[in-house]
């Protein structure tokens, strides 16, 4: 007996894949949506339930778009880019999904129209190519070493953030943070690893104002003697170890069979004599502080506070890699192995403090500190936590600015321009690829109409204004003033935007938007679950229908 075989003609194919991208186009309309009003500095907050029952208040796209739970393929996917913004230039989250959105919204006229998909994302492809170089026209190069342009730039993009009440201190410890640990390349590249080297500890009391960058680092822990070792030492030698201070236990299991009750004292006595002879190699050193990330045992604090050596253990890898790049020691894995060059002296002063219940030992005053940590302080934990995420997006931005000195205009300048220049030049391509080209510079318009919208203005009148401005491709840096909704010049207002940031939100926008144009067909590979008793069911053919209905084959 042959297997059924299901032939599709080519009209009802069209019909069933335009299906799908009207649902793609939906979903993907429906994720802009959410966040459009979180863009611009007279956004609109958030406040969003999780699982645990906490609440979160905030205006960041990503942090946002985070918690959402959605079914549809095509939403996750554009959830997915706001993730890939973050984690690659860590700004612009809402921007490339409201772009991303606006793109789809324009293409669904043509797939209407039986457009081929292929043919959009062949006009959306050029429209990018052309952007990219207007973004590269009008783009201003900057000094790095001029801190008053540097912290221009970092407090216009984080101007839309919920801590631009709070004036420049934001801007000022993400500009600290980075430059305090940026690593020269060579030929003139700079790295600068904000996961790795920059801790950002949050201790709820205190002001906002007393929030600072520390020129060392600070973590959770005591010294494991209070009473006996010393909590302030100047000028400390430090000497990090990632071995336990403690009696090895055998590998695998061991049995030892004493027969006589000497033995037992020998064995004990074997033990002793073994962390005794590591205390000694390490007291040979003469180092004020010694930190482990494994155990210690009483034994090793007894022999430690005797010769006046503070000790800490069990304390995280990360933390011990920030220490060692902030005071300039080599962590060693054997202490028999030990040297002088591991010794770090670059630390100015070792203190363990109070804050609020908890003790907290601080590192600081350090030569040449390659890591850092910034203390927040705020009334609550959710002020702390929004400040915290307002300050990473700050350190991408003086991170970007680090690696690529570059300006374009903020305020929707730069979207206007990119336009205006696309519709310019809409009138020399030819072909059926002119229109989505053209429909591709009217999408470009969605970021400052939604700015003009979150500010309160009159929509139509404003964006008419502009386009007007714009339409000759002169007046590049005339943009929205977010706060008033006036139009103005984006240089004499200082609202500007690092240009990785607007080039990546681009590629990633228009990339995604082809992307999900080209899905002609979601097929579902969900087995649904079976009633028990139920004998085998008859197979059925899915379609897309069903895959949108979230209807699933059954076994």
């Amino acid at each position: 007996m042959h297997a059924p075989v299901l032939v599709l003609s080519d009209s009802l194919k069209r019909e069933s894949g335009s299906k799908v991208h009207h649902g793609n186009i939906q979903a993907s309309k429906a994720v802009a949506d959410i966040i459009r009003t979180t863009l611009g500095p007279r956004s609109m907050l958030k406040m969003l339930l999780d699982a645990g029952g906490g609440i979160v208040v905030t205006n960041d796209g990503n942090a946002i778009l985070r918690e959402l739970d959605v079914a549809h393929p095509a939403a996750k996917s554009m959830i997915e880019l706001s993730r890939t913004q973050d984690e690659e230039v860590g700004d612009g989250t809402t921007s490339v999904i409201v772009l991303a959105g606006e793109m789809l919204h324009v293409a669904e006229a043509f797939l209407e129209k039986n457009y081929h998909p292929t043919v959009i994302c062949r006009a959306y492809i050029k429209a990018l190519e052309d952007s990219i170089a207007v973004l590269d026209k009008i783009a201003m190069s900057i000094d790095i070493n001029d801190r008053s342009q540097v912290l221009g730039l970092v407090k216009s993009c984080i101007g839309t953030k919920f801590t631009s009440q709070f004036g420049d201190l934001i801007a000022d410890l993400a500009i600290d943070a980075t430059t305090t640990v940026g690593v020269d390349l060579g030929q003139g590249l700079r790295e600068v690893d904000i996961k790795k080297y920059i801790k950002v500890e949050k201790v709820p009391g205190g002001q906002f104002e007393d929030s600072e960058v520390l020129k060392g680092v600070m973590f959770n822990k005591d010294v494991v003697a209070p009473g006996k070792m010393k909590r302030k030492i100047v000028n400390p030698r430090i000497i990090l170890l990632d071995c336990p201070l403690e009696y090895k236990k055998g590998e695998n299991q061991t049995n030892a069979e004493l027969v006589r009750e000497e033995d037992w004292e020998v064995l004990l006595k074997l033990e002793e004599e073994y962390i005794e002879n590591i205390c000694v190699q390490i007291l040979k050193f003469k180092p004020d502080l010694v930190i482990t990330e494994k155990g210690l045992s009483d034994l090793a604090c007894h022999y430690f506070s005797k010769a006046g050596v503070s000790a800490i253990r069990r304390l995280r890898k990360t933390d011990n890699n920030r220490i060692a790049k902030a005071c300039g020691a080599v962590i060693v894995n054997r202490p028999d192995e030990l040297q002088e060059s591991d010794i770090g002296t670059g630390a100015g002063l070792f203190e363990v403090k109070k804050i609020g219940d908890d003790f907290f030992s601080f590192i600081v005053d350090c030569k040449e500190p390659k890591a850092c940590t910034v203390l927040l302080r705020g009334p609550s934990k959710d002020f702390i936590n929004e400040v915290e995420r307002n300050l990473q997006d700050a350190m991408s931005v003086a991170r970007n600015i680090i690696k690529n000195p570059k300006l374009v205009p903020g305020g929707g300048a730069t979207e206007l321009t990119v336009s205006a220049t696309l519709k310019q030049k809409s009138a020399t391509i030819e072909g059926i690829e002119k229109w989505p080209y053209e429909a591709a510079a009217i999408a470009f318009e969605a970021i400052p109409r939604t700015l003009a919208q979150n500010c309160g203005v009159n929509v139509i009148r404003t964006m008419t204004a502009l386009q007007g401005k714009h339409a000759n491709g002169e007046n590049a840096w005339t943009g929205i003033d977010g706060n008033t909704g006036a139009i103005a010049d984006m240089k004499e207002s200082k609202i500007w935007d690092s240009y990785n940031v607007k080039a990546q939100t681009f590629k990633t926008a228009i990339e995604a938007a082809c992307m999900l144009l080209r899905i002609d067909d979601i097929v579902s590979g969900i087995k649904k679950k079976q009633a028990p008793g139920s004998g085998p069911s008859k197979p059925t053919i899915e379609t897309e229908g069903d895959a949108d209905n979230e209807q699933i084959l059954p076994d």
